[in-house]
């Protein structure tokens, strides 16, 4: 019976599975992580608002350029001649809604109002470098004096452009 049971136990230990002793291992690697980022701007302009236009006196205004570019890009912010054709930078117009009128406004890059803002790159534009924040760039604008023109609402479009 001896026999037996050991035949048995010899048996039955060939289908139980081995118990090993409980060890961990790790296998370790690297992960590649790029992005590339692009120079880029982004620009909103507020409008600018005359308001009522009295002939008898230079009537001034004020409007905010908001640029958000890459940071650290050198970028320029130029005003076309709007309606009045891009190149006529110093003699926009605005155009009366019914009547047709022009009445001459200017843009200037100065509180003073006496640095004309044109498109030119280099000659007549704003230029800045990005920063983490959005940039700010405020348009002074001018109706001067003496202009008797019809009664009407009267407006422009300027394009803005930066360039980087």
């Amino acid at each position: 019976m001896t026999r037996k049971k050991a035949t048995f136990v010899l048996a039955a230990s060939l289908f139980m599975p081995f118990q090993q002793s409980a060890h961990s291992a790790t296998a370790t690697t690297t992960l590649a992580v790029t992005a590339q980022v692009l120079s880029t701007c982004v620009v909103v302009a507020a409008p600018l608002a005359f308001g009522v236009y009295d002939p008898a006196a230079n009537s001034d205004s004020t409007s905010i350029i908001t640029v958000t570019c890459t940071n650290g890009l050198p970028y320029q912010v130029g005003l076309d001649g709007g309606q009045s054709g891009p190149a006529a930078t110093e003699a926009r117009n605005m155009t009366g809604l019914v009547s047709g009128d022009s009445l001459p406004y200017a843009l200037y890059r100065d509180s003073a109002r006496s640095l004309n803002w044109g498109n030119t790159p280099g000659t007549d534009t704003v230029a800045a470098t990005a920063a983490l924040v959005p940039s700010l760039h405020t348009v002074y604008g001018r109706i001067p004096s003496g202009h008797y023109v019809s009664a009407d609402n009267y407006s422009d479009t300027v394009n803005v452009t930066v360039t980087y």
